[in-house]
């Protein structure tokens, strides 16, 4: 079974339109992931408005959807008032959280449309939109193995892993990994030295064919940022190495990052790979890749 990916938005914390972001795109998170004829999406940033648009252009009817929200801070939600396809009455959305988030995040997607904030209300919604509860051991999602673990991040994250047919897909956004870091000494001292990662995530991670991680900062711009819930794009390639994944997509690239600074950070994280024995293939993501796994 074939997994098919498309990132419909990158960004991080706030929506960057403009020409110096044109090639890695400007839209806030939202990833799409299809297992089969099974559709689901990974958070809702401001790239869902886009994805609903294509969505509907696909004739699909009616479309039933698995939607596994990182978290509910606003670069994460606010394209769900946009989402066409939850205007229309034959669709159906499961919304994925652990005991209690599922109910909390549909409290919020709600919240955020009230009248103070938006002009058309949650109760406008004619899809049906249902919470789901994912249990710790994992749980079966349409036929697809889904797991997740906590991350380390303001008000809490957590990361999604996709399993099926032997293949493995992760997503991992807005996790600060520098606050796990169990050498912290011994790689500051060594720039050579991989910053290891506690083995909880290491072994979360592990094997994945595709691995989309927080990537939001260089090692400079982290210094100003400690505490904030990103990574050190470094970081997260020595989490990729240290867990044998495939492919690694950077992800969540920082606001201030024009185009020319995310092809930098893409460079560095690159050569940082390859001084490995892994074979890693790393890439910032971008707007409107698509993937083929499998």
């Amino acid at each position: 079974m074939s997994f098919y990916v498309r990132f419909w938005g990158t960004r991080g914390s706030i929506p960057t339109p403009g020409q110096p972001t044109r090639k890695y795109g400007g839209n806030t998170s939202c990833v799409e992931i299809r297992i089969g004829d099974q559709l689901f999406v990974c958070d809702g940033g401001t790239g869902l408005r886009e994805l609903g648009e294509d969505l509907n252009q696909r004739g699909i009817h009616p479309i039933v959807g698995h939607m596994f929200f990182s978290h509910t801070h606003w670069d994460h939600i606010q394209g769900f008032p946009f989402f066409a396809p939850a205007y229309q009455a034959e669709n159906r959305f499961h919304i994925w959280g652990t005991k209690g988030e599922g109910e909390r995040i549909h409290r919020l997607l709600s919240g955020q449309m009230r009248t103070e904030y938006f002009p058309v209300s949650f109760g406008e919604l004619s899809a049906s939109i249902q919470s789901e509860t994912l249990s710790p051991d994992g749980t079966d999602v349409a036929g697809v193995f889904v797991q997740f673990i906590e991350q380390c991040h303001p008000g809490g994250s957590l990361a999604f892993s996709f399993e099926k047919d032997g293949k493995k897909v992760i997503y991992a956004t807005d996790h600060e990994l520098d606050e796990r870091i169990t050498n912290p000494e011994e790689s500051s001292a060594d720039p050579e030295v991989l910053r290891e990662l506690p083995d909880d995530f290491v072994n979360f991670c592990r094997g994945a064919d595709l691995l989309i991680a927080d990537a939001q900062y260089s090692d400079s711009e982290y210094e100003q940022k400690k505490g904030w819930g990103h990574s050190r794009a470094l970081t997260t390639v020595d989490l990729a190495i240290q867990a044998e994944v495939k492919t690694l997509a950077l992800f969540h690239h920082d606001p201030m990052q024009s185009d020319r600074l995310v092809d930098l950070k893409v460079d560095q994280c690159r050569r940082r790979a390859e001084k490995s024995n892994q074979k890693l293939t790393v890439f910032g993501a971008r707007e409107g890749i698509e993937l083929l796994i499998g």
